[in-house]
């Protein structure tokens, strides 16, 4: 795979092999049909959603999706429980991507009000 940062999300997913990409694609949709106001981008070398303050991220790996809604994780704890998580993030491995569990954290996400947070 191209090291090299990507300069758009397209470019991003096309660098994966065709299964991961199809995934890829389907996590970038799941998080624009739920912030259609979010703006695309690469930050960190990521895809990134922002919608004023507040970010979701994805990336792609050899054995998972990894999915970064931040202060998101907290109240998806016991929906999450399957699957490895860290504070701000959690990993899906490929055969297993919940659309309708990412398309609720992402909007938990955009509702939060990240001007107030002390990280």
């Amino acid at each position: 795979m191209d090291r090299k940062i990507a300069k758009s999300i397209d470019e991003y997913i096309e660098r994966f092999p065709e299964e991961t990409q199809q995934l890829l694609q389907k996590m970038r949709l799941t998080i624009k049909k739920a912030a259609p106001e979010a703006v695309e981008s690469i930050s960190y070398g990521m895809p990134t959603f922002t919608s004023g303050r507040n970010r979701v991220y994805f990336a792609g790996y050899k054995n998972h999706i990894g999915f970064y809604p931040g202060g998101a994780i907290a109240p998806f704890k016991e929906d999450l429980s399957a699957y490895k998580t860290s504070k701000g993030g959690v990993q899906f491995p490929l055969d297993k991507l919940p659309t309708v569990l990412v398309s609720r954290i992402v909007k938990a996400r955009m509702k939060q009000n990240v001007g107030k947070r002390k990280e």
